[in-house]
């Protein structure tokens, strides 16, 4: 009936609203992962140009149009090298989520037998982060999913040692060489101490908050593992996903969420 009151000379099919819906979607998420960043600016001004061409070319403007058109033809290039975090973020967030990666249930990991999913020893992470937040005590752990993190293990001092509480604590023991940056732990094992993560460049990062919860922050925009901060001055634990945080998490939260991320 909608379709009747349409002029006749537009044919709008089923798969072009489908295609609109997909770009819409696909905008969405490129803003999502830019806003509150100094790219949207730059994402801005490269539509205010691109919209600008257009215009030029629609009233003939030859030699406007022609400079124009010399910046958009490099414009690809330009967007990838500007964008190249924003763009790693994305394709990061497309894997994890895609139907290839649902865990064992996906249809192609029981194929490919790509079921590398672990049941993690969560007890001595959490009891390790409750003797943390009562002594004040900083630590950083960071524990990996699909990506092992290789290029920041090199960073630190390979252990390669089971997951216990008494370990995490002689780690991050205030006077221990091993104490400052991040532990890595991987399918049940404290792989690396002392790890250099990167840090999260988001302007609205709260000021009260220092360097482990910014490498937190950082470290889960650019893979999909998960990072627990416990405060050194205020003893708070923090909880770290996807580029968001949760604060001031109790002990039995943190047992919750280690569950529901890790527990088969």
């Amino acid at each position: 009936m909608i379709f009747t009151l349409l002029p006749a000379f537009i044919n709008i099919r089923f798969l072009d609203i489908v295609d609109i819906l997909l770009v819409a979607f696909l905008l969405y998420r490129l803003y999502y992962l830019i806003r509150g960043t100094g790219a949207l600016y730059i994402f801005l001004g490269i539509l205010t140009i691109y919209l600008l061409w257009w215009t030029v070319r629609l009233f003939e403007m030859e030699l406007l149009s022609e400079i124009l058109g010399q910046f958009m033809s490099v414009g690809v290039l330009a967007l990838i090298i500007v964008f190249q975090p924003e763009i790693r973020k994305f394709l990061l967030m497309i894997g994890t989520r895609s139907i290839i990666n649902k865990g064992s249930k996906s249809f192609f990991r029981k194929f490919w037998q790509f079921d590398d999913r672990f049941s993690l020893n969560i007890v001595p992470i959490v009891n390790a982060c409750e003797t943390f937040s009562k002594n004040k005590t900083g630590a950083l752990i960071v524990i990996t999913k699909e990506n092992n993190l290789e290029y920041y293990l090199e960073t630190g001092e390979i252990i390669d040692a089971k997951v216990s509480e008494n370990l995490l604590e002689n780690i991050f023991f205030r006077n221990s060489p091993l104490h400052d940056g991040a532990v890595i732990i991987t399918n049940n094992k404290i792989v690396a101490a002392r790890c250099v993560l990167p840090v999260s460049e988001k302007p609205r990062f709260p000021f009260h908050l220092g360097m482990r919860h910014r490498a937190a922050l950082g470290i889960t925009e650019h893979s999909d593992a998960i990072a627990i901060v416990v405060s050194e001055q205020t003893g708070r634990i923090s909880w770290f996903k996807d580029g968001a945080m949760k604060k001031n998490i109790k002990p039995v939260q943190l047992k919750e969420y280690l569950a529901k991320e890790f527990m088969l």
